[in-house]
């Protein structure tokens, strides 16, 4: 792990502070669910509808026309005048990557951070509809929105909110984003950005993650002081050996007061397939809610160990998990779909 002074300025809460409201681009490229995008749409609209009762939900649709086939798809038990349908035009549905990161400013003032967005090191063009959605996000929620030219997706970094951040070399290290960029120089700007004085840094992410390592499918945060992270005990699968290098990564990791955070092992999935190629399923793209966490399950024999290991996590939460067996065919699931909306800044 890598420390860092941290300049005053901006914070990132962590994902369990209470929210405002979730954030969804509506998934509408058939190209990125080949086949499956109808079952990917059902598996959304189930979700939306468990958050809709806990808080807001904000969907950005292509426009009314689009609005109106996702109303239609809400099942009978989505609360309605708690999700707002946002004409925001996008070229796929990953918000948490290309949505505005939401900090607090050194004046605690809500802000969206409009960092660039490159589709993933340039291999899924065009993007320059996605690349344009986090000053929308800001101006719907009349909040102020702040340029930085470095490209940054939401699902390569997982904050604790108290100065700790998880990220990946495979990402942020990756020439296909920042090219010329130093690991310090990295560090600099998620300390000015983000608050935070320390980086944990892993190594590689799982295979058929196409976004080159991102951390919320292998490692999160679950608490300031707790971090729930991916393992295979099978040597003969490939993400063995990642996921296990990652794992002693973290028994070194030290938090901002120097103490060791509790790690908690969080099952994988047994291989899931589309068209022969492996595909990027795993219990830890879950998201968290006020009061909820929805966690993605494959109709697989370790869905009740993961989800009995997360209830374990989140004991004030209701633990749900979602079908997202089509979903994952798009290489991500209900974390990657999303972005959180902070409600008040943590001291």
């Amino acid at each position: 792990m890598s420390g860092t002074v941290r300049e005053p300025g901006y914070v990132m809460p962590p994902e369990w502070a209470p929210h405002q409201g979730t954030w969804f681009s509506w998934p509408h490229n058939p190209a990125t669910w080949p086949g499956k995008l109808a079952g990917a749409e059902r598996a959304l609209a189930g979700a939306v509808a468990v958050l809709s009762r806990h808080e807001p939900v904000y969907l950005n649709v292509l426009d009314a026309r689009h609005a109106d086939h996702v109303r239609g798809l809400l099942p009978d038990n989505a609360r309605r005048d708690a999700i707002s349908f946002v004409p925001i035009r996008t070229n796929d549905a990953w918000c948490r990557d290309h949505g505005a990161i939401f900090v607090f400013d050194a004046e605690g003032r809500l802000t969206g951070l409009d960092f660039g967005f490159n589709a993933w090191g340039g291999k899924y063009p065009p993007f320059d509809l996605d690349d344009e959605v986090p000053p929308q996000m800001a101006a719907r929620l009349g909040v102020p929105v702040v340029k930085v030219d470095h490209i940054l997706e939401g699902g390569s970094i997982d904050t604790n909110g108290a100065g700790v951040l998880l990220t990946t070399e495979q990402c942020l290290l990756n020439p296909n984003r920042n090219p010329g960029r130093s690991r310090a120089e990295i560090e600099a700007l998620l300390a000015h950005y983000l608050g935070t004085s320390h980086v944990c840094w892993l190594g590689d992410g799982i295979v058929g993650d196409d976004t080159d390592g991102h951390v919320d499918d292998i490692t999160r945060f679950v608490a300031a002081d707790v971090i729930v992270t991916a393992v295979e005990p099978d040597g003969r699968d490939a993400n063995h050996r990642p996921l296990a290098e990652n794992r002693e990564r973290l028994a070194d990791l030290r938090l901002a007061d120097g103490a060791r955070p509790t790690i908690v092992e969080l099952p994988m999935p047994e291989p899931l397939y589309h068209g022969g190629e492996r595909l990027p399923a795993s219990y830890a793209n879950f998201l968290i809610a006020n009061g909820v966490v929805l966690v993605p399950v494959f109709a697989c024999a370790r869905d009740a160990e993961a989800l009995e290991v997360l209830r374990g996590c989140f004991p004030d939460r209701e633990i749900i998990g979602i079908d997202c067996r089509d979903v994952v065919v798009g290489l991500g699931t209900l974390h990657c779909l999303s972005q959180q909306v902070p409600a008040a800044r943590i001291a």
